[in-house]
């Protein structure tokens, strides 16, 4: 029988992907979930039995919002397109790691590299959901959970800019080796996905490949509500 999720995710331009992800740190995914997979996601953000925590964002000095961590098992959609995504984005970090001189630990499947994760005591779930309201943003940062990291994750967009929500663009800050930051910022429409680096990229120097440290975050929501799902393929300590 086909797999519906891992269908969908086949049909993106994998290539034009790979391409913008080395060149930008990050590389839309377009129709991921459809408007009414992504309504439904989002309307569970208020269910609180679904999530293992809720974290105010302005307590820890994050920015300002709100985002819940799923509890497991996950949800539907959300388990498969984990899975779906998964082996698409391995060989980009496998590569990724190989140019820097790291070693590569990510098993072929997602099932064996989340087991490593809770051997090594990351048990933690950390699918997400986040939620801003105007004024709300939240600031540059890495989402590094333990020592075992996979390189990738993706956040897809639930709501829709300009109609539901103004401002809230998807913001990436690249630290280049011996040169000025450059700053991305994107907006993601409802339903798709937007694929980057969860801590840096290799990036071709003059000595070989060197690492460029790459922070994410979300400038100001000027109004309406923007919400997100976030994919994170390491579990937290």
């Amino acid at each position: 029988m086909t797999d519906p999720w891992a269908e969908r995710v086949g049909r993106l331009d994998w290539a034009a992907v790979t391409s913008d992800i080395d060149e930008y740190g990050g590389a839309p995914l377009p129709g991921l979930l459809t408007a009414a997979e992504a309504t439904a996601i989002a309307d569970r953000y208020d269910r609180p039995g679904l999530f293992r925590s809720t974290v105010d964002m302005s307590r820890y000095r994050f920015g300002s919002g709100e985002y819940r961590y799923f509890a497991t098992p996950y949800p539907e959609p959300i388990e498969q397109l984990k899975q779906a995504l998964y082996p698409r984005l391995l060989p980009i970090a496998r590569r990724w790691w190989t140019r820097l001189g790291r070693p590569t630990p990510w098993p072929d499947t997602l099932g064996e590299w989340l087991a490593m994760c809770h051997d090594a005591g990351q048990t933690r779930s950390t699918a997400i959901l986040l939620r801003y309201q105007p004024g709300d943003w939240n600031a540059l940062h890495r989402d590094l959970y333990g020592d075992l990291v996979f390189p990738l994750q993706v956040v897809i967009g639930l709501d829709r800019p300009g109609i539901d929500h103004t401002g809230g663009e998807f913001l990436l800050v690249e630290q280049r080796p011996r040169a000025q930051s450059r700053g991305t910022a994107t907006l993601i429409p409802r339903g798709d996905g937007f694929v980057f680096t969860t801590r840096d990229r290799p990036m071709k120097t003059v000595r070989g490949w060197s690492a460029a440290p790459i922070r994410h975050g979300v400038s100001t929501i000027r109004s309406g509500r923007r919400r997100t799902l976030g994919l994170v393929f390491h579990d937290a300590i």
